[in-house]
């Protein structure tokens, strides 16, 4: 158990790290660095270097075609897929000793999630994920999601209380997904949502509030509301899964006569708990969920990615979580070296509490000394395990003039003073302009705003930024960075920005908005209503006269 595990940090990771040598040392990768023969983490550290993906692709290209023993002793069960650093996404294997790992972390995550919420399963649960399969290797491997495959081979007990039922994530239209999703979801009495990116249950309350209508008539219908020419059999399989419901319907329609439209918090009153990511990037999205969800709260679902599940928390309203000690092995590099050729490398129970380090991760997938490029930071800890918080990827950072800005210091700037001047905003971004040596901020307000309190809220970021990163101040003292600008973008810019990246081939729900982009997008010009610049030591509105 982690709680015994938490006691001896260094212990339960030696335990964990020389068991999987032990068990991998006949393949492939184990001959080459003499597994065999490790016995300490120093030994470890010396024989296998620090790699990235690009590091393991010829060993993930040989477990495509077929061979085994490459990785792992076990042969993948199948491949997560996600995007990477060049044009080929990122393809990780999936054991069934890695499946068993996270179906343990899920499972304490529901246990520590009910202590605090005894009700928060008492009704119908909502789940959203990405399909399954997308695809198989030239052997046959099935790749695709991680968590779709969980869900989908959830077993009946727990299936018959899931909403949306896993059929309603294949569909392929992104607009006839969320509508089905939502024609589910509205039809059951839900106590539990749960999804990764809260840009999805987002997604999900809107096509709710835009829809209202046509989802109360297909309630009362028992249809799915939608017409497909492309997956007949699909939608087929919803349909057998409903059949006619007047009084939902009836109290549903209710509740849209009163108040115009239907949102979550209106028509889901035994809501208990929201499951999402509540830091990095996906922070303020989080914020915004009470405009649909009401004041539910909302616990993390861990820090995780495709590589594997890697913390549990055990407090709502907060990203940090325990380190999962006895499911992966983790090292971690001092963030002042992270651009180091040779440096520090601690163990997790050497970690100072406030300190930010990247994270090197060995699984039981096949990844050692995998350098995942995130940024992580220690927030307290559990007895004597570190707890984990997700900060940022490593190359989110933009550099105008030796500043060196990170996504998380925008971030808290913009919320600072987003806060301050209690304005709505969707979402923003900024890019580095280096021939006027300032800041660009792209930022669709959620609601109207007007010009004088815009360029309010503009000098509050700058403010903020300067208390945040030193660097900045000083530059900006000595003029070498001029004011940032900022681009008022037009209603629906940031869900357009995000069609086009599902179109792209991302995955919906593990879609992660960039803050920091190294150069304007041209697809965004379009989209700017008026732009707020600094001159001398006022600030003019420049109209662009794009249509809002």
């Amino acid at each position: 158990m982690l709680e015994q595990a938490a006691i001896s940090p260094a212990n339960a990771q030696r335990r964990f790290l020389l068991e999987l040598l032990r068990r991998n040392a006949a393949t492939v990768f184990g001959r080459q660095h003499g597994f065999a023969s490790i016995c300490t983490e120093p030994d470890y550290r010396r024989r296998v270097p620090i790699r990235d993906y690009e590091g393991f692709r010829p060993y993930i290209d040989r477990m495509t075609g077929g061979e085994s023993m490459v990785l792992t002793a076990s042969q993948p069960v199948m491949f997560t897929m996600t995007s990477g650093t060049t044009a080929e996404p990122k393809l990780v294997p999936v054991t069934r000793e890695s499946q068993l790992i996270e179906s343990a972390l899920t499972r304490q995550w529901f246990y520590r999630a009910l202590l605090d919420h005894p009700e928060f399963m008492d009704h119908d649960g909502i789940g959203i994920v990405s399909r399954a399969v997308e695809g198989f290797t030239a052997s046959g491997i099935p790749y695709g999601s991680a968590s779709g495959m969980t869900y989908k081979n959830i077993p009946w007990l727990i299936r018959r209380v899931q909403a949306i039922p896993y059929e309603a994530c294949e569909i392929l239209d992104y607009d006839q997904r969320y509508f089905v999703m939502a024609r589910f979801a509205l039809g059951a009495n839900v106590s539990f949502v749960a999804t990764a990116n809260p840009g999805t249950l987002i997604r999900l309350a809107r096509t709710i509030a835009e829809h209202s209508s046509e989802l109360v008539r297909a309630i009362h219908d028992g249809d799915t509301g939608v017409t497909s020419s492309r997956q007949r059999e699909l939608f087929a399989r919803l349909q057998t899964q409903l059949k006619p419901n007047p009084a939902r319907a009836r109290l549903l329609g209710g509740i849209l006569h009163q108040r115009g439209s239907l949102r979550p918090r209106d028509f889901w009153p035994m809501l208990r708990l929201i499951g999402c990511w509540v830091g990095g990037s996906v922070g303020m999205q989080t914020s915004r969920l009470a405009e649909y969800y009401g004041e539910t709260a909302i616990r993390d679902l861990g820090y995780m990615a495709s590589e594997g599940h890697f913390t549990v928390p055990s407090e709502d309203q907060t990203a940090r979580g325990t380190l999962a000690l006895n499911s992966n092995y983790c090292e971690f590099i001092p963030i002042e070296q992270t651009e180091c050729s040779e440096p520090d490398v601690l163990s997790s129970h050497e970690l100072e509490d406030g300190k930010r380090y990247s994270i090197l991760l060995t699984t039981a997938s096949g990844l050692y000394r995998y350098r995942i490029n995130d940024i992580v930071e220690v927030a307290g800890h559990f007895k004597r395990a570190p707890l984990l918080a997700f900060v940022r990827k490593e190359g989110e950072m933009a550099n105008i003039s030796g500043e060196k800005i990170h996504a998380n210091q925008l971030q808290l700037a913009v919320d600072w003073a987003r806060c301050k001047f209690d304005l709505s905003i969707e979402q923003f971004r900024v890019t580095p302009d280096y021939q006027k040596s300032r800041y660009e901020i792209f930022l669709e307000p959620g609601k109207e705003v007007s010009g004088s309190e815009l360029q309010k809220f503009l000098v509050e970021v700058d403010r903020a930024l300067s208390r945040f990163n030193i660097e900045y101040a000083q530059k900006r003292a000595s003029r070498r960075l001029s004011a940032p600008c900022l681009h008022i973008m037009s209603r629906g810019w940031a869900e357009r920005v995000h069609r086009q990246m599902i179109v792209a081939g991302k995955r919906d729900t593990q879609y992660k908005w960039q803050i920091i982009l190294s150069e304007r997008n041209p697809a965004d010009e379009n989209s700017i209503i008026y732009s707020i610049e600094a001159q001398s030591k006022n600030f003019t509105i420049r109209e662009l006269g794009a249509a809002a």
